[in-house]
């Protein structure tokens, strides 16, 4: 009897088998579908073929109507089936479909791991990877402990998850057990080092690989832009460039950031030349060059190059409208502003920061006023309280202080000292003692350690030679132990 259903079956498993690699994947589940109309039953060989396009189309709840009748056919047992079944509920579960384990119940995927007789190591691997996904850390390391064998993948999962946690003391013992370390394990050390602020012992890690990659390398200088120490990121480079070490697309973005903050504008220029075909590579380059050149005083370079580039993202938008501001020429400004919707882009919260910060610096009311009335009737955009700060800063420069306001009266937004600075700057232009004192008041109450409104009405008074007024308003910043900033510059 098993002959001839087995001589039955085998075409159609070898026409699903067919669907499954070659696609299209929509007929090997309509073909397992129309199978039992025929009078066949599905086998062990069947299953894995018909479970796997439904993990890769996404089609979880039919897989999972394939789980019942695996259940009822009692093919759960074979190798290949639950090994399909494991990969289905695994890809469930880093898609979001499902949560079960802040449910407290046991994943799906869990149960069919715990009934897999045979279970490969790639297979302990991705439930170890999917519990630390999870933030089931603890039962990782169950997991992890009672491995009979285990490779390098399985210890750096392991401590890529305590890192993940901060439990960095037992990241480094698993680290220092591991039989045979490579490159992800020194690197994931170093970037849990650095992301607590240990560059010193990061620096050690870094020192100590016996082979270094790319990866490693923009670790380090990356962990090292991030926390300010900009000229260690740039040495670290010049070293790299030394030791023949292509750099790629991260490396570039991190020293040319270290470049903007230092004001090294040779050395962005070294780096400019190094690039090779810049204007091929990722938005994030394009956008740390031009950045590179307007912060480092360069403003025409910036430009130059903007216009070059054939398709910005938002971002580089924004980076090119800020900085025109910054250098003073917002009309520019304002005219990329409306170029770049002209090209497509649909500007965002900071596009808006932006051209409204070029407008108050350009003393450009009619346009500003225009440009943040039209946020949310135009582009769908909720002014937040940093918009109405660039408003209320360009209102308050350029004599409109009763427009400001009574803007600052209608906001939803609480005022924040930003926008008291802005309408005691415009007390200043106009000579309006009285209110200022009465933005000073409101002002204090944010209980804010920011100096500036303080120093500001006291020159406000001493302008107009109210000596003692304008002693009274640096005493009271020594009460309040207000201290002044001093000022600094980020260029050498």
């Amino acid at each position: 009897m098993g002959t001839p259903f087995y001589s039955q079956i085998m075409p159609w498993n070898i026409m699903v088998r067919g669907y499954a690699f070659n696609g299209p994947l929509e007929d090997c589940i309509s073909l397992f579908h129309d199978m039992p109309h025929r009078g066949l039953k599905p086998d062990n060989y069947t299953f894995p073929y018909v479970l796997n396009p439904c993990s890769e189309l996404g089609l979880f709840r039919k897989g999972q109507n394939v789980h019942c009748q695996i259940l009822k056919s009692g093919f759960e047992s074979s190798f290949e089936v639950s090994n399909s079944l494991f990969s289905l509920y695994i890809k469930m579960q880093a898609s979001f479909v499902v949560d079960v384990w802040n449910k407290g119940v046991l994943s799906d995927a869990r149960k069919v791991f715990d009934d897999m007789h045979v279970k490969p190591l790639e297979v302990w691997n991705q439930m170890i990877y999917q519990s630390v996904c999870d933030g089931n850390v603890s039962f990782a390391r169950e997991l992890f402990d009672s491995m009979l064998e285990k490779d390098v993948i399985s210890w750096n999962t392991m401590i890529s998850a305590y890192t993940r946690i901060g439990q960095l003391s037992k990241a480094r013992d698993l680290f220092e057990r591991i039989p045979e370390k490579n490159v992800v394990s020194w690197t994931t050390m170093i970037g849990a080092y650095a992301d607590a602020g240990d560059l010193e012992t990061a620096r050690k890690f870094f020192e100590k690989m016996p082979r270094r990659n790319v990866v490693s390398w923009n670790s380090m200088i990356s962990s090292y832009t991030k926390l300010g120490r900009f000229q260690e990121a740039l040495n670290l480079f010049e070293q790299m460039q030394l030791e023949g070490i292509v750099s790629d697309e991260c490396t570039f973005v991190s020293v040319l950031s270290a470049c903007s903050r230092l004001g090294a504008l040779e050395l962005g220029k070294w780096i400019h030349y190094l690039i090779q075909d810049w204007p091929q590579l990722g938005f994030r380059v394009r956008t740390a060059l031009i950045d590179m050149y307007a912060k480092c005083g360069d403003i025409s370079r910036a430009f130059t190059l903007f216009i070059k580039i054939k398709k910005n993202d938002v971002f580089c938008w924004n980076v090119m409208i800020k900085s025109l501001a910054i250098h003073g020429r917002t009309k520019d400004a304002i005219k990329i502003f409306f170029l770049m919707q002209k090209d497509g882009l649909k500007p965002n919260d900071f596009t808006f920061t932006s051209v409204l910060f070029a407008c108050s610096h350009g003393g450009l009311v009619a346009e500003g006023r225009k440009i943040f009335y039209s946020m949310e009737t135009h582009f769908g955009v909720s002014p937040k309280l940093e918009h109405f700060g660039c408003f209320v800063d360009l209102l308050s420069r350029n004599g409109r202080l009763e427009e400001a306001q009574l803007l600052v009266k209608e906001m939803p937004y609480k005022p924040d000292i930003a926008i008291w600075g802005a309408l005691l700057l415009g007390c200043r232009v106009r000579g309006d003692l009285k209110l200022a004192e009465k933005v000073i008041e409101r002002a204090t109450e944010l209980e804010s350690k920011e100096s500036g409104v303080h120093v500001l009405l006291s020159n406000i008074h001493a302008s107009v030679g109210q000596w003692p007024e304008a002693l009274n308003a640096r005493e009271k910043m020594e009460e309040r132990k207000i201290l002044k900033k001093v000022g600094s510059s980020t260029f050498v």
